[in-house]
């Protein structure tokens, strides 16, 4: 499934995007999880932020 998401960056119209991961943590159990998410290249330092 990697393969596919990096094949799609590459094309033209994905090198307009950037793809934030993101480690947050649960309030109930306190455990961490991953959260990605793909944003256009100028937005990448505002989600990073957040």
């Amino acid at each position: 499934m990697a393969k596919k998401v990096v094949a799609t960056l590459k094309s033209t119209d994905g090198r307009g995007f950037a793809k934030v991961i993101k480690m947050v943590k649960s309030p109930k159990t306190g455990a961490y999880t991953f959260k990605e998410t793909f944003v256009p290249n100028e937005q990448v330092k505002e989600e990073v932020k957040k």
